[in-house]
């Protein structure tokens, strides 16, 4: 131990073990290595700041190799510098490889940009849901159909990349599907992994539309699989659909001036299928039937308002009050009490400069 440290201490203190320096400089190659390692050491972290960093380590050392080679003529110069060249070539080719393995189809790099960025999906989850969908881009001509009403099974989730797609039911147009939102979302919510449907609605492609589809086993298994995308999905499917229900809201907004809650149980009884009115064809029948049973046929039924007694009254009096304008009772209100589509019924009714909700005798008529 003294001995190392007797050495340690000498070459300290007793001054450099060179016997002479060179009084000339090195060559402009072993300098431009210099600058060039300065430089790569100074690279930042990430993807590109790696290829900065090896980039000019690789070109530093390659100058080194030259270096050693012309000027200072030594092997072991020669062999070092050569060795680390070629560790940061290979690392150059690694990350090379990195990003051209991370590289998306355009269309799939577009949806990550627009849909699942702003929603900070890491890119590894992102691409286990390409993947199940097998990453393919299907198509849709101007008036094909993606899905008969009665007719094509619910078997898959389908997301619109562009175009535009009509949703319709019985012939009557509901509303539309733009780029970036669900197909078939509804379809896809109302049933249970075992359970199998068919389609309640027609969707017809407007315009010539691209669009990607998962099968609902993988898609199913991937969400069992994976808690995080399952809770993702969840999410934007839940979106979807609230921005259909709004849509339609907003349609009934265009319609009737009126903003409604999508959320009253009401309004579906509103927008539901009406009782057939009895036509004159049943009224002529019921005359008939009366006659030949001997009853005298039903008078209609008028309002009468019995007047009362005239009583002399003095020559001052105070001028009649006017009629009251509250509302009239409906008939079976006072036993059945009016429920909440009544009273949706009745708002509708007294919309200005709209018509009623109940001139509509289905539901077609009224989503006209």
């Amino acid at each position: 131990m003294s001995a190392n440290s007797s050495t340690v201490a000498q070459l300290l203190w007793q001054g450099p073990v060179c016997i002479g320096w060179k009084q000339d400089l090195e060559g402009a190659v072993y300098h431009l290595a210099n600058c060039f390692l300065l430089l790569g050491f100074m690279g930042g972290s990430g993807v590109y700041g790696c290829f900065y960093l090896f980039g000019f380590l690789g070109t530093g050392y390659l100058c080194c190799v030259l270096w050693g080679w012309f000027d200072a003529c030594g092997l072991d110069i020669v062999l070092w510098s050569l060795l680390l060249t070629t560790a940061c070539l290979l690392q150059l080719a690694h990350l090379v490889f990195r990003l051209h393995e991370d590289t998306l189809p355009e269309e799939f790099g577009l949806l990550y940009r627009t849909l699942y960025l702003p929603l900070q999906v890491p890119l590894q989850a992102y691409k286990e849901i390409v993947h199940c969908c097998e990453e393919q881009v299907l198509t849709l001509a101007t008036e094909q159909t993606y899905a008969v009403e009665g007719e094509t099974p619910i078997n898959r989730l389908s997301l619109l990349l562009s175009g535009r797609v009509r949703v319709s039911q019985d012939g009557q147009f509901l509303h539309y599907i733009f780029p970036y939102q669900f197909m078939d979302s509804p379809e896809w919510e109302s049933l249970q992994p075992s359970e199998e449907g068919v389609f309640q609605v027609t969707l017809t492609a407007e315009t010539a539309c691209s669009y990607i589809s998962w099968p609902r086993k993988s898609l199913h298994l991937l969400l069992a699989k994976e808690r995080y995308i399952s809770r993702l999905f969840s999410a934007l499917l839940g979106y979807d659909i609230s921005e259909k229900l709004y849509g339609l809201n907003d349609k009934l907004f265009a319609k009737f001036g009126l903003r409604f809650d999508i959320r009253l149980p009401s309004l579906y009884l509103v927008l539901g299928p009406a009782a057939p009115d009895p036509g004159p064809e049943s009224t002529e029948e019921d005359e008939d039937v009366q006659e030949a049973a001997g009853a005298p046929p039903r008078a209609p039924a008028t309002n009468v308002r019995p007047v009362p007694p005239c009583s002399p009254t003095p020559a001052a009096t105070d001028p009649p009050a006017p009629p009251s304008q509250a509302r009239m009772s409906r008939p079976d209100s006072g036993t059945l009490g009016e429920d909440s589509s009544s009273l949706v019924l009745e708002d509708f009714e007294e919309v200005s400069g709209s018509e009623s909700l109940m001139d509509y005798r289905s539901d077609g008529e009224y989503m006209r």
